[in-house]
């Protein structure tokens, strides 16, 4: 894989956790955003596009300002404005699981030029699972930096994971400052 061929997504981040076992995703959703906060920049200095993809909240709005100041709560507050789009980041919003159905991001990765992705976020046995089943079949190598998804249960997440590598062929790897270039080369 070559990082000029390469996005970020970062799916699900920002949320307002008002669901059934939310407080849980949310101190999970605090611990692995700092990691995806390194992976970001990093990504950046590589001139690989971030695109986070973000459930709607029946707001059915692309407005990132909208969407942050509905999410903004107790549960979010600790790192919402850390891992927020900055303004070179594109958001797109999402009616259902996956980042690729209903939205523009096959649209938009083609215009990028995109042909691998790295997928981080929330949750792990659900938005990115089902995202990464539809980048496999739409024929894109996937990278999953496993501390850079989180689900409520840890057993699912590695379950998700296992799905991922085995099913889908995606590179499982540990994030760490300075390595993703040679994950993305390594490939």
């Amino acid at each position: 894989m070559e990082s000029s061929n390469t996005a970020l997504l970062i799916i699900d981040m920002i949320n307002d956790f008002n669901f059934e076992h939310g407080n849980i995703l949310a101190e999970k959703a605090l611990i692995i955003a700092e990691q995806i906060q390194q992976l970001k920049k990093q990504c950046k200095q590589e001139n690989i596009p971030i695109i986070y993809i973000n459930d709607h909240y029946n707001l059915w709005q692309a407005e990132l300002n909208k969407v942050i100041d509905y999410c903004r709560n107790e549960k979010s507050e600790l790192f919402i404005d850390k891992i927020k789009p900055d303004d070179t980041d594109y958001f797109l919003i999402k009616p259902r699981h996956s980042a690729f159905y209903g939205t523009a991001l096959y649209t938009l990765l083609h215009q990028l030029h995109v042909k691998n992705l790295i997928l981080t976020g929330i949750a792990g046995n659900i938005c990115v699972l089902f995202t990464a089943n539809d980048a496999y079949m739409r024929e894109y190598p996937l990278l999953i930096p496993d501390n850079c998804i989180a689900s409520v249960d840890d057993e699912d997440n590695k379950y998700a994971l296992r799905m991922m590598k085995n099913v889908m062929n995606a590179k499982i790897f540990t994030f760490k400052k300075n390595t993703i270039i040679s994950s993305l080369s390594s490939s």
